[in-house]
């Protein structure tokens, strides 16, 4: 080996096996969570085992706000316009979150609609069995209530339909780049045009 080049001293021998992650466990926890899952479903029963009924909200920031997701809790607002006492809502498996605001109507709305269904379909189990209170259920529903596996008013977002139309000459006409360019010019010139619209009115007064 001709000049004056660096010795090779490759490390190859960087002992693999001690770094490999290995998984053999995955099917043992597999198992111990459908067991936990079990276990907690028989402790909290007849409530539903997915926990309380949450608000439809959509997403922060502009990113994620067309898209809807489960929220914290039910507004204040929500729960006043579906008829359900604030202090009564945690108990009867509804989460509340005062901190939140309503900020349209439609949202609004549709939350109050969800809580309403929950409310139609909501079987109460007295605390003790020999006394009844009011807003309970009858003995009736109580017999045929049956634990809710899995979630419970399940959030379903709506697919945007397609509206097929037959292309006109119109259409095909209608040049969208020109009429960008045109509407674009208008609205940087608007206020100049008003100034002088403005002034021509003054000078015809004069």
């Amino acid at each position: 080996m001709k000049h004056n080049n660096v010795i090779p001293s490759g490390h190859f021998r960087k002992h693999w096996q001690n770094y490999v992650r290995t998984w053999f466990n995955q099917p043992a926890r597999k198992t111990r969570r459908r067991l936990a899952r079990q276990k907690k479903a028989v402790k909290i029963f007849p409530r539903p085992t997915a926990g309380p009924l949450r608000p439809v909200v959509h997403g922060q920031t502009l990113k994620y706000n067309m898209k809807i997701r489960a929220g914290r809790g039910f507004s204040l607002e929500e729960l006043k316009s579906a008829g359900i006492p604030k202090k009564l809502a945690p108990t009867i498996g509804i989460a509340v979150d005062h901190r939140r605001k309503n900020r349209s109507l439609e949202g609004l709305q549709g939350n109050v609609q969800r809580l309403k269904t929950y409310k139609a379909k909501l079987v109460v189990f007295p605390r003790q069995a020999r006394k009844v209170k009011t807003g309970d259920s009858s003995a009736e529903e109580l017999a045929s209530a049956t634990q809710v596996q899995g979630p419970f008013l399940p959030i379903v977002r709506e697919k945007p339909t397609v509206d097929l139309v037959k292309v006109t000459d119109e259409m095909k006409a209608f040049k969208a780049y020109y009429k960008l360019r045109l509407e674009r010019t208008n609205q940087r010139h608007y206020g100049a045009r008003l100034k002088k619209a403005a002034e021509a009115e003054k000078e015809d007064k004069k």
